[in-house]
């Protein structure tokens, strides 16, 4: 599917739900300089043409503070810096926490990608340093994911089994 069509999916997927409007470009601007990191195209383009946060599956964290917290942050670069602040929770560079899946699970999406390559944390499946992975996924492939219904609720199934390789599992 393009990704015109996948934003007006997107879009329709999500009408009703009182979300905010689309976020401005000068908020995408400030965001991409404080990451140093570019946002993924698709990932911009949604929150430019569909709304400041608050698609997906449990709704994506807002690009800029909305009032509504989406995830339990505020915004965009409070949930980074909260997660990133934590030495518990080493995060490469450019990886941005995204959205809050349940009990401590996040998905993240990576920056330094231009198809925003998806990460989770998960720290059920294993020790806190092994608890953060890529997921092999586009933001692409996960929005279709959902658009389908066929987004997982527990664990992936990739991270699943990459966990049992941990020495401390």
């Amino acid at each position: 599917m393009p990704d015109g069509e996948r934003l007006l999916a997107v879009r329709a997927h999500v009408a009703g739900r009182g979300l905010y409007g689309p976020a401005s470009v000068g908020d995408v601007a400030a965001f991409e300089q404080t990451m140093g990191h570019p946002m993924p195209d698709l990932l911009k383009r949604t929150y430019l043409e569909v709304a400041n946060g608050g698609f997906g599956p449990k709704k994506t964290l807002s690009l800029t503070d909305t009032g509504n917290w989406f995830s339990g942050r505020a915004d965009l670069a409070m949930g980074y810096y909260d997660f990133a602040a934590d030495p518990d929770h080493p995060l490469p560079p450019g990886i941005v926490p995204f959205i809050n899946r349940n009990c401590s699970v996040l998905a993240l999406i990576d920056f330094r990608t231009s198809d925003g390559q998806m990460w989770v944390w998960d720290p059920n499946l294993c020790c806190l340093p092994h608890a953060i992975g890529p997921l092999e996924q586009s933001l692409a492939q996960w929005l279709t994911d959902w658009l389908h219904d066929a987004m997982l609720d527990g664990p992936y199934p990739q991270r699943e089994l990459s966990s049992r390789e941990c020495p401390h599992w």
